[in-house]
């Protein structure tokens, strides 16, 4: 990015982040959250499906496919569909870290277009932690891992108990979700912003 917002800049007292030692291997898939998540459900028709792997230390990776469904101008992805993507990578790190968090500000720079078909590759890391506070960053690229930036983002994430969700969250959609019997899928449910 050009210039990170004071807002998305560490305090000084922030610390390193810590992969918690139960987070998945690198390289390990880190599947869907929540099946109808627009981001990496599979029960979304014309969701993103993204794909994120762990990485090394509090890293991920995760690719997508843009489909015609994601365009904005003619035959080129729509800038908000690109920023869901940057926002899901991203919030997949909480999983590394083994905590329930929701985006608090995402800064995303458009860097160039990114035409219909094109595999979008994402990195993302955590940067450091502040009490509640999560601060990570994410590049996506086009044409492979190493490819030409098309988008970047800097975020905050904002540490939060399951009752976020089930304060604010629609019934229905909730006991859903709370009364899955996979301990694991029910906490996953409640992982990534809202």
């Amino acid at each position: 990015m050009t210039a990170t917002s004071p807002r998305l800049t560490p305090p000084a007292d922030a610390i390193p982040p810590v992969r918690h030692p139960d987070a998945p291997a690198p390289g390990e898939p880190l599947g869907a959250h929540y099946a109808h998540c627009f981001g990496c459900g599979g029960g979304q028709p014309h969701g993103l499906h993204l794909e994120a792997r762990a990485g090394e230390g509090v890293t991920v990776t995760a690719e997508f496919t843009v489909t015609p469904d994601h365009q904005g101008a003619p035959g080129l992805a729509h800038g908000g569909v690109l920023a869901t993507a940057l926002d899901e990578t991203l919030g997949s790190l909480n999983w590394l870290l083994r905590v329930i968090a929701v985006t608090g500000r995402l800064e995303t720079d458009f860097v160039r277009p990114v035409p219909v078909g094109t595999v979008l590759h994402l990195e993302a890391e955590v940067t450091a932690v502040h009490g509640r506070k999560i601060y990570s960053t994410a590049v996506g690229r086009i044409g492979g891992p190493e490819g030409p930036v098309a988008v970047r983002a800097d975020a905050l994430f904002i540490e939060v108990k399951v009752d976020h969700f089930i304060d604010n969250g629609r019934p229905e959609e909730i006991q859903a979700a709370m009364s899955d019997p996979d301990q694991v899928r029910r906490a996953r449910a409640f992982e990534v912003n809202p």
